[in-house]
């Protein structure tokens, strides 16, 4: 029973990665995807590393997905996007995503209730020892991903910007 929180979280994380990949509408897989961020940030809790979780919340699920905002935003640029908007918005878009954060946003309230904020691990990983470890043992992995996101960005903005047609100089053909 011990196990509970953890299973339950990772279920949420699974169920919400699922949908975010199976869902057409773009703003509807992320916002399943930020729900599946905060499982994830939620499991980083219970396992023992809550500056992690923390990060995990501010950077993942706000600061990158503000950015595919603004991408997903900047794409759909047109006629259309002003009638896609009001679908978008529709309070049955946010339906589940909503569900899924409130179960969490409940197991979070019952774990803090019952343990006072202590995590289940034996020991806590603290700022000091993530920044070592992200810029040591992990320095590939942190400088590639930096890497994909910048060129997802710059891909981003090289397939929304608007072409002018070209215009030939006057005396050329």
């Amino acid at each position: 029973m011990a196990n509970f929180p953890f299973y339950f979280t990772a279920a949420i994380a699974i169920l919400a990665t699922l949908l975010v990949v199976t869902r057409l509408n773009a703003v509807h897989a992320l916002l399943y995807l930020i729900v599946s961020l905060i499982a994830v940030a939620m499991i980083f809790f219970l396992l023992g590393a809550p500056f992690v979780a923390a990060l995990e919340v501010i950077i993942y699920a706000g600061a990158i997905m503000v950015l595919f905002v603004f991408v997903i935003m900047m794409l759909n640029l047109g006629h259309q996007s002003v009638e896609q908007e009001h679908v978008w918005y529709s309070p049955r878009a946010w339906a589940g995503p909503s569900v899924i954060a409130v179960l969490l946003l409940a197991e979070f309230i019952l774990i803090i209730a019952r343990h006072g904020g202590a995590t289940t691990s034996a020991n806590e990983i603290g700022p000091r020892a993530t920044g070592i470890a992200l810029f040591s043992t992990y320095l590939l992995g942190v400088e590639l991903s930096s890497m994909l996101l910048l060129a997802g960005l710059v891909g981003a903005y090289h397939l929304g910007r608007r072409h002018q047609p070209y215009e030939s100089v006057k005396g050329e053909p």
